[in-house]
């Protein structure tokens, strides 16, 4: 994930008030408590310096009484010693005494010591003076305090009758130990202030931002301020089928072509209704989830690729009448930090990360609380349109998005399979902060910041709920005809292409479907050449939305963007365990970074066939070995020898005709498909071939002639390929492109402004790739 700069400190603050370091042990409060805690410190860790003292003085020993070792084996000491030091600062998950937290009383100095409230609206404080008109009536709402914080872009005269204001100044004297791990410049310092209303008696904090205009000014109107266990029924999505681990919740509420953001990418184009619903009894939505007309949540993709050029404001809505909608545990929502509710029983899940970008964090801190709420039996649900959302037409950079596009994913999985077996609420989250710091997801830094959260909340008098028994190990109940619930979401008119969707879109979309349901359980295998840093995401969003999934290859691995190592010249190599993590799908596609796929064009394809350009003259070519050939041909065609002898008899009889002693069969596979029903026999033959230094271009023409006969592939599907090896590289130069062929090569793309320039052309076959640029 990206990480966040962290500002230098602010010279308002005042003087006593210092950061600590990211490796500050989580217990130890600020400089301001004195030497008493070093002092402390140093008699509980006595034995540890006395045996690191005696471990130091030790190694000084063996260097200054051995003079006579050598420099090589001086080095290895040195370096055993530095791999030491390397271990002992992993990441260690830090021991709270939870029983023996101080509590932190309202000190005189806060002007507010003495107000309570049940009732909290917690905003970021805005960048300018005069507050908004939707601020001002955020502060008007009745029977709610608005509590703003302030961060060191908030002018120092702002101010807003009706509202609390906590000035950076005022921050610092809480105590809080927090404080000392939230950016100055950042709207996640709104964690100061959920903790301050804790502190002062609330029991809901309403989470949104200075933007959000309240419908009716009543909060009460669609989220549920009250809860009672088993008092009303919710409708709620169905848990039928176990691989769904998240969902779009806009479809329920009528916008079948918006996402929100935080949802996975690869699920941006399941836009089919629910089947049927379950229903679960109410009082556990102890996180609400609001939706936002006007502007709704959504992703820098969304807002980039539905912008006209006249770059009007969009004004989407929802259905106010659909039903609210809870999520079973097991499915996943996308949760944001300006219009959801909170009631009591979450506000440890409040937290906002600070290790990662500021469009990243109120996503991670939902998807986080949201398997952590199924310890305690609670759920999220999402409600109809709570606040009106103006769209500002200012643009936010897709850079701030991009690692959470490529790890949410990543991050829904590992959730999922996460299990603690701690034995009170606090301990597993603070075990489950570890894990996603051991995992990437965020730093040490949030960890800590986890264990410093966790411990305010105690001092401020917050009591942990208890655990629950996870639903998730148990048996899923079957679902009977009479538990199945339907509801029909409505279709209200979206922004499509830059303009209002009308009939045409149904089509369009239409064929997206039809597309998904032809490839959806094809795995595309994308093997890229050139800065893959700059395009794995941009082809995993084009390709993505019409194939099970895409798996990128490169010569140099990249986990954060979850790109595996494959040398091209040995590609096929890496193809048979890519085959066993999809034992179910119906084939797989290997595609070269510079061929471009027209899969609109492949319909008509037969998925129980090989495909490949062996009708396509610039690609397949059979060449005479002899005296006249080069080195690098003379060396292919002995180890396809060596190769096809220790292959079974029935492999070989295709070979013998096509590539005998004197003849050598070359493809530049860049393209072809292998179905499931040939996938056996390929790892068989690609086992055989070992490591026998056979080049992709004549292994791969190699395996399918021995898969099955020349006659037998489906060559036409492919044999329309367009090859421009005349013209050299392309580029971003796209004049020669054709949506009329099945796929075009070479076509260089190395950055995502030739990217944009390629969707551009390629709408010409799939108007719906429009959204995406």
């Amino acid at each position: 994930m990206l990480v966040q700069n962290r500002s230098a400190p602010d010279p308002r603050l005042l003087t006593n008030h210092r950061r600590t370091t990211a490796s500050a042990v989580a217990t130890s409060g600020s400089f301001s408590k004195g030497f008493d805690d070093i002092a402390s410190w140093t008699f509980e860790n006595l034995s540890k310096i006395v045996i690191a003292g005696l471990l130091i003085a030790s190694a000084a020993a063996v260097l200054i009484l051995l003079p006579g070792i050598g420099d090589t084996a001086a080095f290895l000491c040195f370096e055993r010693s530095e791999s030491s030091h390397f271990d002992s600062s992993r990441i260690r998950l830090p021991s709270v005494n939870w029983n023996s937290i101080p509590h932190i009383a309202p000190t005189l100095s806060d002007p507010y010591s003495s107000f309570r409230a049940e009732r909290w609206i917690v905003v970021a404080a805005p960048s300018h003076s005069l507050p908004s008109p939707t601020l001002r009536r955020l502060a008007g709402i009745k029977g709610w305090q608005l509590l703003v914080v302030a961060t060191s872009q908030t002018p120092v005269d702002f101010s807003l009758k009706g509202a609390i204001i906590l000035s950076l100044d005022l921050q610092s004297r809480f105590g809080f130990r927090s404080t000392d791990y939230l950016p100055y410049d950042s709207h996640v310092r709104k964690s100061i202030g959920y903790l301050f209303a804790i502190q002062h008696g609330a029991r809901l904090i309403y989470d949104t931002d200075d933007r959000a205009d309240v419908l009716d000014g009543d909060l009460g109107r669609r989220f549920d301020l009250q809860l009672s266990a088993g008092s009303e029924i919710l409708l709620q999505y169905s848990h039928h089928d176990p691989n769904r681990t998240v969902v779009n919740p806009y479809i329920h509420f009528g916008q079948h072509s918006v996402w929100p953001r935080g949802l996975p990418l690869d699920c941006v184009s399941k836009i089919d209704r629910e089947e049927f619903y379950t229903e679960v009894y109410g009082g556990h939505q102890f996180i609400q989830q609001g939706l936002s007309d006007g502007l709704p949540d959504v992703d820098a993709v969304f807002y980039f690729t539905r912008k006209s050029s006249g770059l009007e404001a969009f004004d989407l809505r929802f259905d106010a009448d659909a039903p609210k909608v809870a999520l079973p545990q097991g499915t996943m929502v996308p949760v944001n930090s300006f219009n959801t509710l909170f009631h009591s029983q979450a506000f440890w899940a409040m937290m906002l990360p600070v290790s990662v970008s500021s469009m990243a964090s109120d996503v991670l801190r939902g998807y986080w609380a949201q398997r952590i709420l199924w310890e305690i039996g609670g759920h999220v649900a999402v409600y109809p349109p709570t606040i009106h959302r103006l769209d500002n037409a200012q643009a936010y950079p897709f850079a701030e998005e991009k690692d959470l596009h490529v790890n949410v994913g990543r991050l829904i999985d590992f959730l999922m399979s996460w299990r603690s077996n701690k034995h009170t609420l606090f301990e597993r989250i603070l075990h489950l902060s570890y894990a996603m710091a051991e995992e990437g997801f965020w730093s040490e830094l949030d960890m800590r910041f986890t264990a410093a959260w966790l411990q305010d909340l105690l001092a401020v008098g917050y009591q942990q709920p208890r655990l629950m028994s996870l639903e998730l190990d148990r048996p899923r109940a079957m679902i009977g005809h009479g538990d199945k619930k339907e509801f029909y979401p409505k279709k209200l008119p979206s922004v499509h292409l830059g303009v209002e969707e009308v009939g045409i879109v149904s089509s369009e979309i239409g064929n997206l479907i039809k597309w998904r349901k032809n490839f959806g359980n094809v795995v595309l295998v994308m093997h890229c050449g050139r800065q893959v840093d700059r395009t794995a995401l941009e082809w995993r969003l084009l390709y993505g939305r019409v194939f099970k999934t895409v798996i990128i290859l490169s010569e140099d691995r990249n986990a954060d963007l979850m790109v595996e190592r494959g040398q091209l010249s040995h590609a096929y190599k890496y193809l048979p365990k890519i085959f066993s993590r999809y034992a179910g799908a119906d084939g797989f596609i290997f595609l070269q970074d510079n061929m471009i796929l027209n899969y609109w064009n492949l319909l008509q394809a037969d998925k129980n066939k090989l495909w490949i350009t062996n009708k396509v003259s610039e690609s397949w070519i059979t060449v005479k070995i002899d005296s006249n050939s080069s080195q690098w041909l003379v060396n292919q065609a002995s180890l396809v020898k060596q190769a096809v002898s220790s292959f079974p008899a029935h492999f070989q009889t295709n070979f013998k005709d096509s590539n005998g002693e004197e003849s050598l069969t070359i493809c530049g596979s860049e393209l072809f498909y292998i179905p499931r029903r040939f996938v056996g026999d390929f790892v068989d033959l690609v086992e055989l071939i070992g490591n026998l230094d056979i080049h992709h271009m004549v292994a791969v023409p190699l395996l399918f002639m021995a898969l099955d006969s020349p006659q037998n592939f489906d060559s036409d599907s492919l044999s329309g390929t367009l090859y421009l090896k005349d013209k050299g590289e392309i580029g971003f130069n796209l004049s020669s492109y054709s949506a009329q062929v099945p796929a075009l090569y070479p076509f260089s793309i190395s950055n995502e402004s030739e990217f944009i320039k390629l969707i551009r052309v390629m709408a010409s076959g799939d108007q719906l790739l429009k959204e995406m640029v």
